[in-house]
């Protein structure tokens, strides 16, 4: 089999790092383009229940279909992200991302704003996918620092825009906001994705510090790995604890009695929960980068540790002095911190694992765990009403967080060692059989 990254630099080889540095930069364009569809959806929705009439629930399946989308395709679309490369997936991309504003700021049904969600699924689960596999390539030897500042741009993206958007709806209506932002945030992303372009061989050296593969799996190779089937299960207890906090967290904080406390900090006052909400876009873009940096250096699985620990007792925290407003604020921060770090963490993961020739279609399957936990998130509310308190589903969800930590340290770690040195050995044998034997 062909390898990708034979001819990588080794450890200590000297590499340019503008190039990759400005396709990191380019990427994080992308990423804000991308991420008021997700994040900007909530300032629309008031304006389209009063203009139509529908329920609020009726509105959201919007966002459900979005999700869906988004998540589920992400297989389908890592096998055109490997075959057609990131400038023409960001570009298909972008014009899906502008069309579906475009759809919703005609759409007077409730079909019509689906449609709208479906379109803008397609349209961000390309651009997500492709910048993050394109990150994945670029940096083998800070893989976890580079994917995080990607997803950290997803994540936070949307900062810069929620108040031009808040205050465009107010003045001009939310149909004309959806056209202009539309407009804007596709051609942004269009002009943007003629400048990636995947790296050469001679264009990345592999990390001194971290245990990665030589070999590159294919997504059949993948599957048939017991490391690829202990990522997803991890990455599915990860990621449905923190979906359930964050979808929870309003209900839980009325539950709590915090939800109209008004915070005096001096220099404003604030309500806790929008406040908490607030915090939940500022840790989730600190904690992307953060942990990926921390995981170049000491290592995944130890990251995952420390991360699943803390957000475990975190939410234990949050369930016994969660009814103090202050606590409130400051675990729930704390939760938002340590869950961010899961698409850093785990994306780095199957690139150090699976090498980068097929990690368009190998992450997108592994992806699909967010879809997987979007499903569990209703589990959450029916574990409510079946014992009248939040407090089970804190418990519940600490549960899963500190089994996958426990998994990390006891299980990941020697699996991890395993598979790398039996890829290892591998590639060797091919290289001896295709070219002969190998220098010692």
């Amino acid at each position: 089999m062909h390898n990708s990254s034979a001819a990588a630099l080794q450890p200590g080889q000297p590499v340019s790092n503008n190039a990759r540095w400005f396709q990191l930069a380019v990427g994080v364009v992308c990423m804000i383009a991308t991420a008021n569809i997700q994040y900007a959806w909530t300032l629309f929705v008031p304006e389209i229940q009063e203009t139509y009439g529908w329920s609020r629930a009726s509105i959201q399946v919007a966002f459900t279909l979005f999700v869906i989308v988004q998540t589920w395709l992400a297989p389908l679309e890592g096998y055109f992200i490997d075959k057609f490369g990131p400038r023409m997936m960001v570009a298909f991309g972008a014009i899906f991302i502008g069309l579906a504003w475009i759809i919703n700021s005609q759409a007077t049904t409730l079909a019509g704003f689906y449609v709208g969600a479906a379109v803008g699924g397609i349209g961000v689960g390309s651009i997500y996918a492709t910048c993050i596999n394109n990150a994945i390539k670029w940096f083998p030897d800070r893989r976890g620092l580079a994917v995080g500042l990607t997803a950290g741009g997803y994540g936070a993206g949307s900062a810069a825009t929620i108040l031009p958007i808040a205050a465009m709806i107010e003045s001009s209506g939310f149909q004309q906001t959806f056209l202009f932002f539309g407009i804007l945030q596709g051609t942004l992303a269009f002009i943007a994705a003629w400048f990636l372009r995947s790296p050469t061989t001679a264009e990345v050296r592999k990390s001194s510090k971290l245990v990665q593969s030589t070999h590159d799996y294919t997504l059949k190779e993948a599957l048939n790995t017991k490391l690829f089937w202990l990522m997803l299960v991890m990455f599915v207890l990860v990621v449905t604890g923190g979906m359930m906090a964050v979808a929870q967290l309003g209900v839980i904080a009325q539950d709590l009695g915090v939800k109209e406390f008004q915070v005096d900090l001096h220099f404003f006052v604030m309500a806790a929960l929008p406040l908490a909400l607030m915090l939940d876009r500022i840790m989730n873009g600190i904690s992307r980068p953060l942990f990926g940096w921390i995981s170049d250096h000491i290592g995944r699985e130890k990251t995952m540790v420390i991360a699943f620990t803390l957000e475990g007792c975190g939410i234990i925290a949050l369930g016994y002095f969660g009814h103090n407003p202050y606590a409130f604020l400051i675990l729930s921060g704390i939760v938002f911190l340590a869950w961010g770090e899961v698409y850093s963490l785990f994306s780095a993961l199957a690139g150090d694992a699976f090498g980068t020739k097929h990690i368009g279609k190998i992450y997108g399957v592994l992806y699909t765990a967010k879809g997987i936990g979007a499903l569990f998130v209703p589990v959450g509310n029916l574990m409510m009403e079946a014992t009248g308190t939040w407090s089970t589903v804190l418990y519940t969800v600490a549960t899963m967080d500190l089994i996958a930590a426990l998994l990390a340290i006891t299980v990941l770690r020697p699996v991890l060692r395993n598979h790398v040195s039996y890829s290892r050995s591998r590639y060797a044998e091919e290289n001896a059989v295709g070219k002969g034997p190998l220098p010692a």
